[in-house]
């Protein structure tokens, strides 16, 4: 379109002035003067304003010359997200002002010559000739330089470089620059393929100056599948190694395979293979597994016992007749330092049968089973134990039953479903002498409402409980009558032993007594969507004493807005206090709430303190700041860390993301995710027009 139109039907050329507008792909492009080749699109138009469909991107450009349908090449032009306004001397909070500007709407990509980054009117950082994406497309090419700032590396730079090797693999690779250290070289490969996939990281240090030593670490997972006669072999590998013991307390940036950023045991790393194979009602498996312990003198791990190998196998039938039945077989060979385990390394063999009749009616079930464990051992050498082998068979006997009563009832106005579900679990084990046996991979199970009605008080193969106790329990639900929805959970369970138990995970552990035990009571509230509880207390009768409590809230109205308090106390052990937030400071005032959870211009606090009344110091402190102004989000996070008793990391994390285009400085979104339950991060998302509506 355009006031006055020409068309030379012999070059087949369209030649407008005045208000010329130009429609490819959706994209718009309007100026005072332009001319086009039909045929192939092939043309230019001076004095032109663009938008693009892809992101909303727009700007100006003094001209514009069309190669074809897809490619163009803009002169003194400028580029933004930031969505126009009205008034008539309106500048963009952000704009990339550059020489020239190539685009490529087959690849979705932009580069700019010649151009720097303009920020609030001050020129912010010159950009180099490489491209950015205009949509959600991968492609090679530098990505945004990271900042980063802590009390021991001091201030760190990182400018990474991404691969895009072919579709299904890609490679980053980061150089970071560490004021007090040096340059730290990492890498990042990810590949996928029909019957396998996987990523693997590394990171080096040639010189690390505050350590004088090289330094080096290594992350690696692949998941992989093999086709055979037999049937699908799963293989699955993770490696994890680092050059030293203080690799953990150094450098965060390697997330290690297999643990997550929450990981109570950041020393221990494990390098695995295993192998997995099922067929019909029979499957098995091989697993070797290694560690590395990265030691602290003030804190001595002994080196958890390695598999080399562990074979297992499982054979198990559902009802037959009404009758379940499995056979479970695992060997295992286990090392270790014996000098420092106190136990000889040694061959096990375990065979662990079980036979159920279950009689399930809507109304309730009965259950009862018998099980039979065997575990035979080979010892490396007699100097521990007086003979090279050893072994043990215990039988056990359980009988599990339970009541679903219902009745229609109210709550918040509404009809629901209450249950009252009564459970009365019993189990007798004989005692069978185990104190002469060695402690693998044995350790005491957790109090809580799913171990308090299992046969064995130990999990593993080394130890069986001996048992003669009843579990009663009662459950109470509350569920939408329609959707089955649980709004809310309330339960109580104790346990009555009838006889002491003579079997303990080792010689220094006190044995249960006959009687009754600590007393479970739990509960969960959905009071609606925005209010949710739960707390759990472990009661001790005889002392009339709590020994175990956590309380949890959380208070979450609508998107960017979430409060979470939690207590949780174990006597004489720990005492903590956590609390975390994520809300928009606007919400804060009366009459400033805004009618669109993620609106423009709006400011969100974020905090996180972990509070140990134990030892009366923080463990774990967060403070930050979000900023959304629509086309660009800041972020300004400080975090503590408590690493020991003695140390900790004290962190600046910084980052400017202009929506559409790059992100500059260190990102703090991993950091609020596991500090903040149930954070959100903001997404800038630009204003897409309906593509339709581009074409007149």
């Amino acid at each position: 379109r355009a006031d006055r139109l020409e068309y030379d039907q012999l070059s087949d050329q369209a030649t407008g002035t005045g208000n010329v507008r130009i429609k490819r792909n959706g994209n718009r492009y309007e100026g005072s003067r332009g001319a086009v080749v039909t045929e192939t699109m092939e043309g230019f138009m001076d004095d032109m304003r663009y938008e693009f469909y892809q992101n909303g991107s727009h700007g100006e450009a003094s001209r514009a010359e069309f190669a074809d349908d897809a490619h163009s090449t803009l002169y003194q032009t400028t580029y933004t997200t930031c969505r126009k306004n009205a008034v008539d001397d309106w500048t963009p909070d952000w704009i990339i002002r550059a020489r020239q500007l190539d685009i490529d709407n087959d690849e979705d990509i932009a580069t700019a010559q010649s151009a720097y980054l303009e920020f609030k009117g001050v020129p912010l950082l010159p950009i180099p000739p490489v491209g950015f994406p205009l949509s959600e497309k991968r492609k090679s090419g530098f990505l945004p330089p990271t900042l980063g700032l802590d009390n021991t590396n001091g201030l760190e730079v990182t400018a990474p470089y991404y691969w895009n090797i072919a579709p299904n693999r890609d490679a980053t690779i980061s150089p970071t620059m560490m004021a007090s250290r040096g340059v730290n070289m990492m890498g990042e490969y990810r590949y996928l393929e029909r019957d396998y996939g996987g990523t693997v990281k590394t990171t080096v240090m040639p010189d690390d100056r505050l350590r004088e030593s090289d330094r080096w670490g290594l992350a690696a997972k692949h998941k992989g599948q093999l086709h055979t006669e037999a049937g699908a072999v799963n293989l699955d590998l993770t490696v994890n190694r680092v050059s030293d013991d203080n690799y953990w307390r150094d450098f965060n940036t390697l997330a290690f395979a297999g643990q997550t950023a929450q990981s109570t045991t950041p020393r221990l790393l494990p390098t695995e293979f295993a192998a997995n194979w099922g067929s019909g009602y029979f499957s098995s498996a091989v697993r070797t597994q290694k560690w590395q312990v990265l030691q602290d003198a003030s804190a001595y791990i002994v080196q958890p016992y390695e598999r080399l190998p562990q074979i297992t196998s499982r054979y198990a039938r559902i009802n037959q007749s009404g009758w379940d039945w499995s056979i479970d077989g695992d060997y295992t060979r286990f090392s270790s330092i014996p000098e420092l385990t106190g136990q000889p390394n040694a061959d096990r063999s375990v065979v662990w049968a079980q036979l159920s009749r279950p009689w399930i009616a809507p109304q309730g079930f009965i259950t009862p089973k018998l099980q039979l464990h065997t575990a035979a051992y080979q010892y490396e050498n007699a100097s521990y134990y007086s003979s090279t082998s050893a072994s043990s068979t215990v039988p056990s006997f359980s009988l599990d039953s339970g009541l679903v009563l219902e009745r229609e009832s109210l709550w918040g106005g509404q009809t629901i479903v209450q249950t009252l579900e009564p459970r009365a679990f019993y189990v007798y084990t004989p005692y069978v002498q185990q104190y002469q046996l060695p402690n693998y991979d044995t350790g005491a199970n957790d109090f809580n409402f799913s171990s308090i009605y299992t046969e064995n008080a130990f999990s593993g193969h080394d130890k069986v409980s001996d048992n003669n106790l009843l579990t009663v329990g009662l459950t109470s639900r509350y569920l939408d009558r329609d959707t089955g929805t649980q709004f809310a959970r309330f339960g109580v369970a104790q346990r009555l032993r009838f006889e002491d138990q003579g079997v303990t995970i080792n010689s220094s552990a006190s044995s249960a007594v006959a009687g009754v035990s600590d007393f479970l009571v739990g509960g969960a509230v959905n009071v609606n969507e925005r209010w949710a509880f739960d707390s759990l207390l472990q009661y001790n009768p005889l002392t009339n004493q709590s020994v175990r409590s956590t309380v949890g809230a959380r208070y979450s109205p609508g998107e960017y807005r979430v409060m979470n308090l939690a207590y949780r106390f174990q006597r004489e052990k720990s005492e903590q206090i956590d609390t975390s937030i994520q809300w928009p400071l606007r919400d804060l005032w009366p009459g400033n709430a805004a009618e669109n959870p993620a609106s423009t211009g709006r400011y969100y606090g974020l905090a996180r303190t972990n509070y140990s009344l134990y030892d009366g110091r923080m463990v774990d402190t967060l403070l930050g700041l979000e900023y959304d102004a629509g086309c660009w989000i800041s972020r300004l996070v400080l975090q503590r860390t408590q690493l020991d008793k003695y140390a900790a990391v004290q962190s600046v994390m910084f980052q400017l993301e202009f929506v559409g285009f790059s992100k500059v400085g260190i990102s703090p979104e991993k950091a609020l995710a596991t500090s903040i339950p149930r954070y959100q991060p903001l997404r800038g998302t630009p204003y897409t027009p309906d593509r339709a509506g581009l074409y007149d």
